[in-house]
């Protein structure tokens, strides 16, 4: 089964706005934190469903936003989610209340002391790195646990 589906990180005076995942039911991020967003609606454009997505979420419309880069998450138990990533440095309103978990606004250094999945790692990190539109491939065991990475086509060792 594949899914398609937005993430953005939200940034503001150093930090990320990040999503501590506890409140859903089966949720295979739950306990993670994660940046904000989620799954594609019908017809949606990656921008259309970030700025939707962000809004359900956060309450903030955005006003400054960046295409970052293309994640192909494999999760090891037959689901593959081709995940449009983006950066956003310039919102809009005031911040609600998320009925996914809470927000938090998180030192940007300090995200890698979280718990987060070591894929997102990879992302991040490239991220603060200001690389250019990138493609990730990240396959996970089905067990949580992430056993091959490729950035652009070309083997990342983990």
């Amino acid at each position: 089964m594949e899914k398609l589906s937005t993430l953005c990180y939200i940034e503001q005076d150093g930090k990320y706005l990040m999503l501590h995942r506890t409140v859903k039911k089966n949720d295979v991020n739950k306990d993670k934190w994660i940046g904000v967003g989620g799954h594609f609606e019908e017809d949606e454009s990656p921008e259309e469903c970030l700025l939707r997505e962000v809004k359900e979420e956060t309450g903030y419309t955005l006003t400054s936003y960046k295409f970052r880069g293309i994640v192909t998450f494999v999760s090891g138990n037959g689901v593959t989610e081709y995940m449009s990533l983006f950066t956003a440095d310039k919102f809009e309103g005031e911040q609600t209340a998320c009925d996914e978990g809470e927000l938090e606004w998180v030192d940007i250094a300090a995200i890698g002391n979280l718990n987060i999945w070591e894929g997102d790692k990879i992302f991040l990190r490239l991220l603060a790195e200001g690389s250019d539109f990138f493609s990730l491939k990240l396959v996970y065991d089905g067990q949580d646990n992430l056993i091959f990475a490729a950035l652009n086509g070309m083997e990342l060792k983990i």
